[in-house]
């Protein structure tokens, strides 16, 4: 699996899960669609985001849920 649109960087949100180059995290985009928003808003919210971003979190978020150990560099 490709990750290569997330990043964890103790530097940024606290080393929470980001949107690479962007201070948007995972957690956020999640919420926004968990709150019943579509993607196209999501969208819109965020201009920086693209269709790929939003992609990538659900599948980070995926991935994360298995509990699964990874390396977002080896992934």
């Amino acid at each position: 699996m490709n990750f290569d649109r997330i990043e964890i960087d103790p530097r940024v949100c606290a080393g929470q899960p980001v949107i690479r180059g962007t201070r948007i995290p995972v957690a956020v985009i999640l919420e926004h669609l968990a709150g019943g928003e579509t993607w196209d808003s999501v969208l819109q919210g965020y201009p920086e985001l693209k269709m790929e971003d939003i992609s990538a979190a659900l599948r980070y978020a995926g991935v994360a849920l298995e509990h699964r150990e990874f390396d977002l560099a080896e992934a």
